[in-house]
């Protein structure tokens, strides 16, 4: 079953993407283009899951450090180059707690990919981390690009809405920083210090 919910993904995002390609909108090629990317967040994820068939906990580090990786090469181009890192506590969470956070992930990333720097530059970067305490947990999604800016993804746009429909699926708490040295976004679930840098 997850072999075919795969394949019927990989489906989905070749006719979003040919229907992006023979569309003359650019907000509608931009939307398809969009729509494209989190069909192939899904299929990565669920790849990941048929690789741990019938395992109920997901080391969450190796988990994100692969649809980090995945990210990077699907969706940075030749003309930008953007170091994404991953840096995670050692430890496990349930399945279905793994797929939330990395699709929380993958739209951070993502909106850092396509906003956070206007202007190619070197030392471009996003850094995800990820820490744990018992069953409480800190997710940090940062970049040192230009901050949140008229360019970025409206306030209510649809990734917006999905990470804050995840969050409450988590029991978790959002928290946003926009400065002139990048945007950081934290995810948090209960009350909890950071220790791992972040990109700015």
């Amino acid at each position: 079953m997850r072999h075919r919910v795969a394949n019927s993904l990989q489906i989905i995002a070749s006719i979003l993407l040919l229907k992006a390609g023979s569309v003359t909108s650019e907000e509608t090629k931009k939307e398809l283009r969009a729509a494209h990317q989190r069909v192939m967040s899904g299929a990565a994820v669920q790849g990941h899951l048929q690789a741990s068939d019938g395992i109920e906990q997901i080391e969450i580090g190796p988990y994100l450090t692969k649809l980090a990786t995945g990210l990077a090469s699907s969706m940075v181009g030749p003309k930008q180059s953007i170091d994404i890192k991953v840096v995670s506590d050692s430890g496990a969470l349930p399945t279905s707690h793994a797929v939330s956070i990395g699709l929380i992930v993958t739209e951070l990333i993502m909106n850092s990919v396509k906003y956070a720097f206007p202007q190619p530059r070197a030392s471009a970067r996003i850094r995800v981390t990820f820490e744990k305490a018992g069953a409480d947990w800190k997710l940090t999604v940062s970049d040192n690009g230009t901050g949140r800016r008229q360019s970025h993804e409206p306030s209510m746009g649809l990734g917006t809405a999905l990470i804050a429909a995840l969050a409450k699926q988590l029991d978790s708490v959002i928290a946003e920083e926009s400065t002139t040295r990048g945007l950081t976004v934290e995810v948090t679930r209960a009350s909890f210090v950071s220790r791992l840098p972040h990109a700015a």
